[in-house]
């Protein structure tokens, strides 16, 4: 998953789960890859101090600090991780790579080939439940979609944004995986906006100076703060939960309340013109996202969260929370069409009031031109 910050914790979540009667060292022994950082790390050190896990196997590509745990260091897509997992009753997979800035081609070589090779080690190792980790952005941003969307409402997202050809894939193995592999449990949960040391392309249209918001559309904001992800993967991985799972704070905020919230204002421009600039920006190397991020900022993917509510999981943070924590996060940043700026570039764009992002847009694009004239 992308890298929150190591140093948030859960001790303000209000849901960790009631012990059950089994001492510590008596219950499951519980697999997280991706253990040394982000969403791994809290994972792991969370399970790491719960009565109700027997022991942690941490793997990572480097050693964590979690000296509670089980520590392998190697390659999630190494075959050798079924040894690795021999003993384990549950492994959570969380050793994604979601970074803006990778290559697209060595992204999904890690993503999918490292799922499939954690999924059949699972089932080779006699793990009896994997619990995956994808996004609610699989459901798809879609004008005609319900708010919010059923768990089992179709996915209809389309691989043209940040990562998400990735996780359709993920979610074709997860789905394709207890036939594959009779015995093995599989567990996925969707979390909304992500928000807690994350960089995503949702986070940082948080940073521009102006909201763009496409002429016609209706935005509808759900976000998912970090602790609440891993209260909802400790509820998997502790069984308390199964299926598919979707994670994020109740309710949704409407595009007013976040420009109200924020005390940022919007800058709306008509659909071909945004669409048009942000392919154009990204065709040529500009920004990292394509032209499909802004999908989600334009048309509404809330989603319920009734299985872990069913469960008794609540989440301890409202979107309202977690939009205040995402601006306190991202304060300092300035970001144009999904590019951060440098201070020199940011103090030059910041007199430009309203039109700064379309002007910064314009100017990119004619920088690049230059640039691809002299080459």
């Amino acid at each position: 998953m992308s890298s929150p910050d190591p140093q948030v914790r859960g001790a303000r979540n209000r849901s960790t789960p009631t012990p059950g009667e089994g001492a510590a060292g008596r219950g499951p022994v519980v697999a997280v890859t991706g253990a040394a950082t982000g969403v791994g790390e809290l994972l792991a050190r969370r399970l790491a101090a719960s009565d109700e896990v027997g022991r942690v196997v941490a793997i990572d590509e480097r050693r964590g600090e979690i000296p509670e745990a089980t520590w392998h260091v190697l390659d999630v897509r190494d075959p050798a991780i079924a040894e690795k997992l021999r003993g384990a009753d549950v492994v959570v997979h969380l050793a994604l790579d979601l970074d803006l800035e990778s290559d697209d081609t060595a992204r999904s070589a890690y993503n999918v080939r490292g799922t499939q090779t954690v999924l059949t080690a699972a089932a080779a190792a006699g793990v009896r439940r994997a619990v995956l980790c994808t996004s609610a952005m699989v459901y798809g941003a879609l004008p005609d979609n319900d708010i919010p969307l059923s768990e089992d409402a179709e996915l209809r997202a389309t691989a043209e944004a940040t990562g998400v050809g990735d996780l359709l894939e993920i979610e074709h193995l997860a789905r394709r995986a207890p036939r594959a592999h009779p015995g093995l449990n599989v567990t996925v949960v969707r979390p909304a906006v992500l928000v807690g040391g994350t960089d995503t392309a949702l986070t940082r249209y948080f940073e521009s100076p102006r909201l763009l918001v496409v002429a016609g559309s209706r935005p509808a904001w759900q976000f998912c703060h970090v602790e609440d992800l891993v209260s909802a993967l400790e509820y998997a991985a502790l069984e308390k939960v199964d299926g598919e799972l979707a994670v994020g704070c109740e309710g949704w905020l409407e595009q007013e309340e976040v420009e109200e919230l924020s005390g940022i204002r919007r800058m709306e421009l008509p659909s071909a013109v945004a669409l048009g600039a942000a392919a154009r920006l990204h065709r040529i190397g500009v920004t990292p996202s394509p032209a499909g991020d802004l999908a989600y900022t334009m048309h509404p993917w809330v989603v319920s969260v009734s299985r872990l509510h069913a469960a008794g999981w609540r989440p301890a943070w409202t979107n309202e929370e977690v939009l205040t924590a995402l601006l306190d996060e991202v304060a300092g940043r300035h970001t144009v069409a999904g590019r951060r700026l440098g201070r020199k570039d940011a103090a030059a764009a910041g007199g430009a009031a309203a039109t700064v992002a379309l002007l910064g847009t314009a100017a990119l694009v004619r920088r690049a031109r230059k640039a691809r004239r002299r080459i």
